[in-house]
């Protein structure tokens, strides 16, 4: 329980380093901008710089709340989707959510050299991005779900999850034979991943569809914890695992699919996020677990964006690759280093 005392240190040294993380993100960039400046810009102060004011409120508040938004639902994401299947392997990229995702991109952007007309002006429309991207996400899941009614063993699911996302590769690969330079050129920037093209209005958007999400996690909650005993326990109390398992899919599709609609593919997080606030807090208990989990998310993000700025620099790498070269040995090394996998 979140009460108890043992876990109140981590979470407020997690809060802590979290608004450190916030403010430092805000600082950096290749706009060199005061310390003392930057708080007076939070707290509505005016800037000795005019333009100080501009850059920090229109492009890297935005940038930071988005980080703290990807960071956060990808690691919830990820968690709903490890406790479903109940393995460490499992999570938006490999049960396909991703690949659908950027298989309704890659329509979107190489689709207009296809499809004419009408449905070609809608492809270009200023929310098709959102669109497509999140019906692609939660048709190839909720087409997973189908076959596992008939698939009862969990690792064949995931490889069936798999062969879509391979599906989805072929198609990709068929739609960028027929596309045109720039909008192969347009596809591969997007699947580099973004924190710094959203505006405020997109960010609402984005920021709505998340909270719909957050909220329906937190709904599952009990659900989770029960489905660790196993299905046929979980059935032996009263839990309705069709209704459950819908449940957890509409929430992790809602979350990845629209991250991924806004911000491109992200890799990393949602796989390894679980796995390090596990070693962490030593428990499978979610009411624990999930806000641990929105907490090391967001940092994590935040200071995997603090690193693809390269401070002092007017290059900005992409974040995609940031999060993998800086997390993947992370979770190397900690799964060495205690030697078992709590799940």
């Amino acid at each position: 329980m979140l009460h108890n005392k043992t876990y109140t240190k981590p979470f407020v040294a997690l809060t802590i380093v979290l608004l450190l993380c916030f403010f430092l993100n805000i600082s950096l960039g290749s706009v060199s901008i005061p310390f003392t400046d930057v708080f007076k810009s939070l707290i509505g102060s005016s800037t000795t710089n005019p333009s100080w004011q501009y850059i920090i409120q229109d492009y890297r508040l935005p940038k930071a709340f988005t980080a703290i938004i990807v960071g956060s639902g990808l690691g919830i994401s990820g968690l709903l989707m490890q406790t479903l299947f109940r393995n460490p392997l499992a999570g938006p990229f490999v049960l396909g959510i991703t690949s659908g995702a950027s298989l309704g991109v890659a329509l979107v952007i190489m689709g207009a050299s296809i499809f004419s007309g009408f449905f070609g002006v809608f492809l270009i429309s200023k929310w098709s991005l959102v669109i497509a991207a999140s019906i692609g996400s939660f048709l190839v899941l909720l087409t997973v779900l189908i076959v596992s009614t008939r698939v009862r063993d969990t690792m064949a699911i995931l490889i069936i999850g798999l062969m879509f996302g391979s599906i989805t590769t072929a198609v990709v690969s068929v739609l960028s034979y027929f596309s045109s330079m720039e909008q192969l050129q347009q596809y591969i920037f997007w699947g580099f991943g973004s924190l710094g093209n959203l505006s405020w209005q997109e960010l609402a958007i984005m920021f709505m569809i998340y909270c719909l999400g957050i909220l329906l996690s937190i709904a599952s909650v009990k659900a989770l914890n029960t489905l660790l005993l196993g299905e046929n326990y979980a059935k032996s109390l009263g839990l309705n695992i069709q209704k459950s398992r819908l449940l957890i899919i509409v929430t992790t599709s809602l979350l990845a699919g629209t991250i991924t609609a806004f911000a491109g593919p992200i890799a990393f997080i949602g796989l390894a996020i679980p796995h390090i606030t596990r070693q962490i807090f030593i428990t499978s208990n979610h009411k624990i677990l999930l806000p641990a989990v929105f907490l090391l998310g967001a940092i994590i993000m935040l200071i995997c964006d603090c690193i693809a700025q390269l401070p002092a620099s007017d290059y900005t790498l992409p974040i995609n690759a940031i999060t993998s070269l800086i997390g993947a040995p992370v979770v190397i090394w900690l799964l060495v280093r205690k030697r078992k996998m709590l799940f």
